[in-house]
């Protein structure tokens, strides 16, 4: 859910949550899924809409983030030691600098962040797909994985998906989809003194013969070159494949038993759409986070995909998730010591000088329509004629729902003084599909309406009821969202 404004008012929030289709997000607080006495943990270990993840280690420290798309501040970055509890640390791109998201359609902007360490310094490479720019892909650099972050450096706008790989010989590798839906990983090497790729580029793999063989991530592991990537698309028929070779360059090899991870062939399991992984080896083995989703009432996504955690091993020289066997809701936990990290509170007071990380913007925010100082303790939204249906920035703050079952209020100071001004609730999937909560003035009296947008039509007319007298009134959401 989210607040929306087109006048001035405040808010207080007592949690919020958002409604998300398979590439957007809902609001809702973010809770990552505890482990049991340190024994077993739950499947998905980040949820709501968290998808298409990617992890590095440093040390005993492991890092992950995730695709944003239009939303901002994008990729969103965990921290994690024992690889089941995770603690936001912040966003990657903060800056318009960075990221420009003017007028990004829905379900444009961030994919497929990968973020990887080296010789001290955070390398995280994306891919910016639409925008007023045209996108393309870049990478940028921090020595905290906190920030800040550097601008951007712009490498091509050629293809999508872009990975980064340090060989031990100091080479860099470059590895992006190219070519779209029956497309290949193509590759060349990256200098990273200058920025610039070098070399023509070289097609490497197109998969077992699924449509989009993206996400390419490429490892050395035991003095062999693995190439693995997803195919199928991101939805039913999503999967992880993997090739072999001896050389960075090919030819590779397909795993005889791939797909290495998928579901598309049991309908009936709560997880579904499985891939878009990234390998990483812990004292405790190597391990796997990809993506899916758990449709709710038929295929209906609404929390998006999130992040999910399994077990590789390791047979004939070829990766094993989970012992072959698909993934369950529960499984055993990294045998690392339990690292849990203080939860994140249900309520927002907004009492402080900044909002909690979890909180994020449609597009770039117009900064002065936001004020946590203007009236101490509660959050001041200043409108704009911007709505909720266009291709811009309205005066929205929201997050992530990650609960199927939730119920979301806000506290809500807005005297509507025409009926061209309104506040409230949303639960927003994107610019075409959201329900709202809004205060305004119908049959020139202060009233609360519940307004239905499907495919940008008002799907039936706006049920309105009468506020009492008051001068602060609550509004709020419960239930199952889909």
């Amino acid at each position: 859910m989210g607040t929306l404004l087109k006048t001035t008012s405040q808010i207080k929030m007592n949690f919020a949550l958002r409604h998300i289709f398979r590439l957007t997000l809902l609001l809702a607080f973010f809770a990552a899924k505890t482990c049991l006495a340190a024994e077993i943990f739950t499947n998905p270990i980040i949820s709501g809409f968290y998808p298409d993840p990617s992890i590095c280690s440093v040390g005993e420290d492991y890092y992950l983030v995730n695709s944003s798309f239009e939303y901002f501040p994008g990729v969103p970055i965990f921290h994690i030691r024992d690889l089941v509890h995770w603690e936001q640390l912040g966003h990657v791109l903060t800056r318009k600098s960075q990221l420009n998201l003017d007028h990004m359609y829905s379900s444009g902007g961030i994919f497929a962040p990968v973020l990887r360490w080296h010789d001290g310094t955070f390398y995280m490479i994306t891919t910016v797909v639409g925008g007023a720019a045209g996108g393309g892909n870049s990478y940028v650099t921090a020595t905290n994985a906190a920030g800040p972050w550097s601008d951007p450096v712009w490498l091509d706008k050629d293809g999508i998906d872009p990975s980064l790989f340090f060989d031990d010989d100091g080479k860099v590798y470059y590895t992006r989809q190219v070519d779209g839906e029956h497309g290949y990983s193509g590759q060349q090497l990256l200098n990273l003194k200058t920025g610039k790729l070098e070399g023509e580029r070289k097609e490497l793999w197109r998969g077992t013969g699924g449509v989009w063989p993206e996400g390419p991530h490429l490892y050395k592991i035991n003095g062999k070159y693995y190439l693995m990537i997803s195919e199928g698309g991101t939805s039913y028929n999503h999967s992880l494949t993997i090739a072999r070779s001896d050389s960075p360059w090919g030819p590779f090899e397909a795993d005889p038993a791939n797909p290495i991870l998928t579901h598309r062939t049991l309908p009936e399991n709560p997880f579904q759409a499985l891939g878009h992984g990234d390998l990483v080896q812990t004292p405790a083995g190597w391990w796997i986070t990809f993506l899916g989703f758990r449709p709710q009432g038929g295929q209906f996504e609404h929390l998006g995909r999130e992040t999910f955690l399994a077990p590789v091993t390791w047979s004939n020289g070829w990766p094993v998730i989970n012992g072959g066997k698909p993934i369950p809701a529960t499984l055993p936990a990294p045998e690392l010591p339990a690292y849990p990290w203080t939860a994140e509170p249900a309520r927002d007071e907004f009492d402080s000088t900044n909002l909690p990380l979890r909180w994020i913007y449609i597009r770039n925010p117009v900064e002065q329509n936001y004020s946590l100082t203007e009236r101490p303790g509660w959050l001041r939204l200043h409108g704009s004629a911007v709505t909720l249906n266009d291709q811009d920035t309205p005066t929205f703050v929201g997050h992530r729902q990650t609960d199927l079952n939730c119920r979301v209020s806000t506290r809500l100071d807005f005297q509507p003084q025409s009926t061209n001004e309104e506040a409230g609730l949303t639960l927003r999937g994107n610019d075409h599909n959201h329900f709202d909560i809004v205060v305004q003035l119908h049959d020139g009296k202060r009233q609360v309406g519940l307004r239905k947008i499907l495919d940008g039509k008002l799907s039936e007319p706006v049920q309105f009821h009468e506020i009492a007298v008051k001068h602060k009134q609550a509004i709020g959401f419960k239930g199952q969202f889909y």
